[in-house]
């Protein structure tokens, strides 16, 4: 399966963010906690090089755990400070700020030294297409701000916003390298909704979702849908369409609905909490 998709406005996006990058402090990075090293834009290393770091891993609360804390733990040993959250329901949102505090520390002191006192820490929040960027600035900012959506690319402007005394956020539109060399980077944000349905290939997308959570998470699997997942991958849909009534006239398995079904209960969590990929060892 071909995960290519690269349209003309996120060219554009990325020449936004370089001069945007400019007139801020701290690049606040959101990445999906079910794929965080995937779900990057390697784009945003190079361009915030110079910028204090934090990565958030958003949708924590349907990643695994336990690999969280692990995720957490290796983006602080690559020298970025990290924290889970679940920007939708609020959940670890408190410690953001103490968090951005930390990371500007250094930025504080020279103000101090200059005699700059209260200027307000300028962040800027990037990320790929459809991690929750909009979402975590209307819940930080405690108020519906700037338009949100659940399909990638809905964020097309940018805008300041004034959170506090001490923080104030520039959005982007979120951008997504033009070539993905990696095919399980491709098939990772595939999976999660990062790339548009409309380009992929639903039910191939699904049977290797499914020999995924098979090898990983046959637990959770075989409980939502009570089948027996010892079974190829292509049988394992048959048994979800079936179980789900996604049958044709005489009574059999329509594959593209049911593939649709299981993709969209993998993304929304109602399958169980489960991570794609491990943390690189340091």
């Amino acid at each position: 399966m071909d995960y290519q998709w690269y349209p003309g406005h996120m060219t554009k996006a990325k020449r936004m963010m370089q001069e945007d990058m400019k007139l801020v402090d701290l690049v606040i990075e959101l990445t999906d906690a079910r794929a965080p090293l995937s779900g990057r834009n390697p784009d945003i290393d190079e361009l915030g090089r110079n910028k204090s770091r934090v990565i958030l891993l958003n949708k924590a609360d349907m990643a695994d755990e336990t690999l969280n804390r692990c995720w957490e733990d290796y983006f602080q040993r690559m020298g970025l400070h990290a924290a889970a959250v679940n920007s939708r329901t609020g959940a670890g949102m408190k410690r953001i700020q103490a968090v951005i505090q930390d990371a500007c520390r250094e930025k504080v002191e020279r103000d101090r030294k200059r005699g700059i006192q209260n200027r307000p820490v300028r962040a800027m929040v990037a990320g790929i297409p459809n991690v929750g960027k909009s979402t975590f600035i209307n819940s930080f900012a405690g108020k519906a701000c700037t338009k949100t959506g659940n399909k990638p690319g809905v964020t097309r402007g940018k805008q300041w916003i004034r959170l506090n005394k001490s923080v104030e956020l520039l959005d982007t539109p979120g951008i997504l390298w033009p070539k993905i060399e990696d095919a399980q980077v491709g098939f990772r944000l595939a999976a999660l909704g990062s790339i548009r349905d409309e380009v992929l290939q639903p039910e191939e997308l699904s049977l290797r979702v499914l020999g995924f959570m098979k090898e990983n998470y046959s637990e959770l699997l075989g409980a939502r849908y009570q089948i027996d997942t010892a079974q190829e991958e292509a049988m394992l849909l048959g048994d979800i369409a079936r179980v789900r009534g996604c049958l044709k006239k005489g009574g059999e398995p329509d594959y593209e609905k049911a593939a649709l079904l299981f993709l969209d209960d993998f993304r929304s969590g109602r399958i169980g909490r489960m991570t794609l990929e491990q943390p690189p060892a340091v």
